[in-house]
């Protein structure tokens, strides 16, 4: 079985306000996320919130088949939101990998999710990260064997450091979009005005 955590527990500081709640497609970017997540087949599928989480929670509240975590040290920086989403990850021996996604990369769908597992199940690895432009990250799926080294992050080490500690056990699939993400207001209007 494998694990979602959407990490989600930042302040957007660079955008001015919850990039979770943006809207695109019809669709927050966080339940755009989680909609990815739940399509997939993923079990369970974890929302870290952190920074804005009173503004967020109502926006996504009521869906019972997520579960909502809140990171209490999310300005730490992301790896606490990833220690977060893992240690609930780890209460349920039946998960054996986790994937470790962004709520700010508006192109992640159930298909490029379920690409993750088939690879890792063809490839044998114990990491399967996207490939986008020159650089590989997440979405990225982690073995079991691996929560122990990932649970140890600091700071603003994510999932990054893990695939580049482990160069030789990681496996990868294109992922076209993957650069495009969230942290500004032009980027939020690029993405608008690239769909019109």
């Amino acid at each position: 079985m494998t694990g979602l955590i959407i990490l989600a527990a930042g302040c957007s500081s660079r955008l001015g306000e919850p990039k979770q709640n943006l809207v695109f497609d019809n669709k927050t970017l966080l339940q755009r996320a989680i909609d990815a997540g739940r399509g997939s087949g993923c079990n369970p599928v974890i929302v870290v919130l952190g920074a804005n989480a009173g503004a967020i929670v109502p926006v996504i509240s009521g869906q019972d088949d997520i579960l909502i975590v809140i990171n209490p040290e999310w300005q730490e920086g992301i790896a606490s939101s990833i220690r977060t989403g893992l240690a609930e990850i780890e209460k349920d021996d039946r998960v054996s990998n986790a994937i470790i996604m962004l709520c700010d990369q508006p192109f992640v769908d159930a298909a490029l999710l379920q690409k993750l597992i088939l690879a890792k199940q063809q490839s044998g690895k114990n990491i399967v990260a996207c490939s986008y432009a020159g650089t590989i990250g997440v979405p990225a799926l982690f073995d079991r064997i691996l929560f122990a080294k990932l649970l140890k992050l600091q700071g603003q080490d994510g999932a990054k450091k893990i695939l580049k500690d482990h160069p030789d056990d990681v496996a990868t699939i294109e992922f076209d979009k993957g650069n495009i993400d969230i942290d500004t207001k032009g980027d939020y209007d690029h993405l608008l005005n690239a769909g019109n």
